[in-house]
């Protein structure tokens, strides 16, 4: 995705990519880039993340937003924050996203060509095997977007509290994901997850002001495509 890795950090232009080293290698690559998506995403439109875990790019990752200024603004506010336990970090990267290459019009498969012939047989044996599997795959995507219509709902009213309930969550959501989320906003204290029940957690502030806030600020936020998060004061 990313080349010419050795270029001087003076000679870097600023663009839409941004390049975070220094990550825990010990979390797992699907968890990471969860995690990675909710914090960054809190900064724009991010088009995509590319976490591998090859010994080449371990405790590496690249976030590939939609514009240069939202790239620029995470950098600057996410430079060392701890990120599981380990300072971030972050710089531009040093070669243009295919994402961004394709929407650019600049793109070229230089590397697919080179890759076509050998890929030719499996190919073929796909298509000997028939559709069916391919449209199974379709069929289970499509089943989540139906369970997403809780996360239009509008949230209960409840008295303010510093305490705030988050519901429809994600299974795979846990404390950090959450932690990058709201520590952005003041006051925050901490994240309590709900032991045996996936999908909610209780976020605390100093202040029923400063839960408010961010409740404002993160309300309906698309933590992932078919999960958008209900906020609302805790229950008294």
């Amino acid at each position: 995705m990313m080349a010419d890795l050795n270029l001087p950090d003076s000679e870097i232009t600023p663009n839409q990519t941004v390049y975070v080293n220094n990550l825990n290698e010990r979390i797992k690559k699907e968890e990471l880039r969860k995690s990675l998506y909710a914090m960054f995403s809190t900064f724009g439109t991010v088009l995509d993340v590319v976490a591998l875990k090859t010994m080449r790019m371990r405790g590496q990752a690249f976030i590939v937003f939609k514009d240069v200024a939202s790239a620029t603004s995470a950098m600057r506010t996410l430079q060392n924050i701890p990120f599981y336990d380990k300072p971030m970090k972050i710089q531009y990267a040093k070669a243009k996203s295919d994402v961004v290459a394709k929407m650019d019009g600049t793109y070229t498969e230089k590397l697919r060509e080179k890759r076509k012939p050998q890929e030719q047989p499996a190919k073929r044996k796909a298509e000997g095997d028939g559709e069916t599997k391919p449209k199974e795959k379709k069929d289970k995507k499509e089943k989540p977007e139906g369970g997403a219509a809780p996360s239009h709902v509008q949230p209960k009213q409840q008295p303010p509290n510093k305490i705030l309930f988050v519901e429809n969550l994600p299974e795979q959501a846990n404390s950090m994901m959450l932690q990058m989320l709201f520590q952005q906003y003041g006051g925050f204290r901490e994240v309590r997850m709900v032991t045996g029940k996936a999908g909610i957690a209780f976020i605390e502030f100093d202040t029923e002001a400063d839960a408010g806030v961010a409740m404002n600020g993160l309300q309906h936020f698309k933590i992932t495509n078919t999960h958008l998060m209900v906020i609302t004061y805790a229950k008294k």
